[in-house]
């Protein structure tokens, strides 16, 4: 059974930071890309960050710069690390596994930025 638990979430200030953390079970992690997404109410899932199984990174341009996407193999966790938050930013975030056919989301994790 595949299982993506994501961790982190919580309120900050703006200009604070936040990581999301993600803990994946049931898949050989290492051949996974792994990636962030956000949703709002109402609106399509959006690409935050990728990283695929050889590290390679990509971001979404209003997070450029201030988000880090890394993982860790050996934990079989994938991490965000999110600097500088904004309000624009509060959002569920969700952990997405992906490797040929195969697709697996977590749960959600609400970040939630006060100005």
């Amino acid at each position: 059974q595949v299982q993506l638990v994501e961790s982190g979430g919580g309120l900050v200030q703006a200009g604070g930071s936040l990581r999301l953390s993600c803990a994946a079970s049931g898949i050989i992690f290492r051949i996974y890309n792994m990636a962030w997404y956000r949703q709002a109410p109402g609106k399509q899932r959006e690409l935050v960050a990728a990283i695929s199984s050889g590290g390679r990174t990509n971001y979404a341009g209003t997070v450029k710069g201030r988000f880090t996407i890394s993982r860790d193999n050996a934990k079989n966790t994938v991490y965000l690390q999110m600097n500088n938050l904004e309000p624009e930013d509060t959002i569920v975030y969700y952990c997405n596994a992906f490797q040929g056919g195969h697709n697996y989301w977590g749960q959600g994790t609400q970040v939630t930025v006060s100005s």
